[in-house]
C-alpha cells in the first residue's frame, strides 16, 4: 500500500486551493465570440513540456481545455515536472482551464507506475471484487493524484457495457466494470465520488454505448445497429439522476436504431440532442471523443465533422493530436473554421452561447466549496500521513506537519477573507 506523504499533502492543498479560488466573475466574463469559441476547443500537445505555440493560444483566451498523454509525461521528476507543465497553461490563461487525461486504470493509463504514480487496476479487475473496497482504493489513488497533479478533469469511468467480450477496445482492455448495467452504474458512482471528493470532475463514455462492437473507432467505422441494446443506456440514466454526471464523452459508433441517417454519435443531433439532451434530460458538458479517430477523418473532411457535432450538440471538441495517421489540429486552424460557419450561419451563434453557458456552469464547479471543511479535511489527512511518517522512523514528520497545517490555515484564511471582501463589493 502506498501511503501519503506530508510534501505532497502541502502541495495538493496549496494548489487545490488556487484552483478554486480562480473564478469566472462578472468584470472577467467575456462577451467576444473568440473567447467562447475558445472554450469548445479541447487540444493536446506534442512532447513532455510545455509547447509555446499551445501555450500563447491559451494566453490568448483561445483554447479552453488541454489534454494530456503519456507522451507529456516527464521521464525524469515526472510528478513534480508535469505539474510544472500543468501550472505553466493554466497560470498563462486568462479563464479556468480544463486540465484532462485518461486516467481509467490498467491498460488506459496515462500516469504508470514506473514514472513513479500508484498502480493500478481495470475497471473489470475492480468489477471482479467481491465489496465497493476495490473501487473506492483506487478510484481515491487516482483523484488524489490527479488532484496535486493540478488535473481537474478525468475522461472516466467508462460506463460501456462488457457485452461482447471479443470488443477490441472495450472488453478485450478491461475497461468495462461489469456486463450487468446496474453494477456498472453502482462502480461507476463510487469511483466519481471518490474523484468528488478532492475536486476533479468525471466524464461519463462512450455515449450511446460501445461495448457490443465488434470494431475498432480509432481505426474505422464501428456499427453496433444489429447488437446495441436498450440497457445501454441505464447507466447514464441513474448516474444523471443522482447527480454524478458531470460530462458524457461521445462515441464515435454507428446505431441506426437511435440515427436512421447513420452518422456517428459524435455527429448525430439524434443521438446527442434527442437521446442524451431531450430523453435523458442531461444538459451538461458534452465532449467528443477524440475528432481525430478514423471513424470520423476517414469518412468526413474537418468542416463537415465541426458542423455536424456543434450543430448536434456538442459542447467542446477533442483534437489530440495523437492518433497515428492522422493530420495536425491547431488550435487556429478549428478556431477559424467555427468562426466562419458561424458568420455564414452554418452554425447559429445561440448554438456557441449555449454550449459556452455549460462549460463555465461546469468550471465554476471547480471553484465551489467551503474552505474551512476543505482546511480540515487536508488536516485530517496530514494526521494520517504523520502516523505513517512516524512508523517509518522520519524524525522530521511533526516539523513538516506544523509548518504545512499552519501555512494551509493561513492560506486558507487568506482565501475566505477575500472572497469576503468581493461580496461585499458586489
Amino acid at each position: 500500500m502506498r501511503t501519503t506523504n506530508l510534501p505532497i499533502f502541502k502541495t495538493i492543498f496549496c494548489c487545490s486551493l488556487l484552483l478554486l479560488g480562480r473564478t469566472l466573475s462578472p468584470a472577467q466574463t467575456p462577451d467576444s465570440l473568440d473567447i467562447k469559441i475558445g472554450q469548445m476547443i479541447l487540444i493536446g500537445f506534442p512532447g513532455p513540456a510545455v509547447d509555446e505555440k499551445v501555450l500563447d493560444e491559451v494566453r490568448r483566451g483561445m483554447v479552453g481545455s488541454i489534454i494530456l498523454f503519456e507522451k507529456n509525461i516527464p521521464a525524469k521528476n515526472s510528478f513534480v515536472e508535469l505539474k510544472k507543465i500543468i501550472w505553466t497553461y493554466q497560470k498563462a490563461s486568462p479563464y479556468p482551464l480544463f486540465i484532462g487525461i485518461d486516467q481509467e486504470g490498467g491498460r488506459v493509463n496515462r500516469l504508470k507506475d514506473k514514472y513513479g504514480f500508484p498502480r493500478s487496476i481495470t475497471a473489470w479487475a475492480m468489477g471482479k471484487s467481491p465489496s465497493l473496497d476495490s473501487v473506492r482504493f483506487y478510484g481515491e489513488a487516482t483523484a488524489s493524484t490527479l488532484a496535486g497533479l493540478g488535473i481537474n478533469i478525468n475522461f472516466a469511468p467508462v460506463v460501456d457495457l462488457a457485452s461482447n467480450p471479443d470488443n477490441p477496445i472495450i472488453a478485450k482492455y478491461g475497461r468495462a466494470f461489469s456486463a450487468n448495467e446496474d453494477s456498472v452504474a453502482l462502480m461507476a458512482k463510487e469511483f466519481i465520488k471518490m474523484h468528488h471528493r478532492y475536486g476533479v470532475l468525471t466524464s461519463l463514455k462512450h455515449f450511446p454505448g460501445h461495448g457490443s462492437s465488434k470494431d475498432d473507432t480509432h481505426l474505422g467505422i464501428a456499427d453496433v445497429t444489429n447488437t446495441w441494446e436498450e440497457r445501454e443506456l441505464k447507466p447514464y440514466q441513474i448516474l444523471i439522476d443522482s447527480g454524478y454526471a458531470d460530462a458524457v464523452m461521445t462515441s464515435h459508433i454507428v446505431n441506426k436504431k437511435l440515427d436512421k441517417a447513420g452518422n456517428p454519435g459524435t455527429l448525430s443531433a439524434d443521438i446527442l440532442t434527442g437521446v442524451l439532451r431531450q430523453r435523458l434530460n442531461f444538459d451538461g458538458v458534452i465532449f467528443t471523443d477524440d475528432m481525430q479517430m478514423h471513424a470520423i477523418t476517414k469518412h468526413y473532411g474537418l468542416e463537415d465533422a465541426i458542423k455536424l457535432a456543434v450543430n448536434g450538440g456538442v459542447d467542446i471538441m477533442t483534437f489530440s493530436n495523437n492518433i497515428s495517421g492522422s493530420d495536425e489540429r491547431t488550435v487556429n486552424k478549428v478556431h477559424s473554421i467555427i468562426r466562419s460557419m458561424v458568420e455564414k450561419g452554418d452554425i447559429k451563434r445561440e448554438r456557441i452561447e449555449e454550449s459556452y453557458r455549460r462549460v463555465i456552469k461546469l468550471k465554476k464547479q471547480l471553484s465551489q466549496g467551503d474552505r474551512a471543511a476543505y482546511y480540515q479535511q487536508q488536516v485530517e489527512k496530514a494526521n494520517v500521513a504523520l502516523e505513517a511518517e512516524k512508523n517509518l522512523g522520519k524524525q522530521n514528520a511533526e516539523a513538516m506537519y506544523q509548518k504545512g497545517k499552519q501555512e494551509g490555515k493561513q492560506e486558507a484564511e487568506q482565501a475566505s477573507s477575500s472572497k469576503k471582501k468581493k461580496r461585499k463589493k458586489s
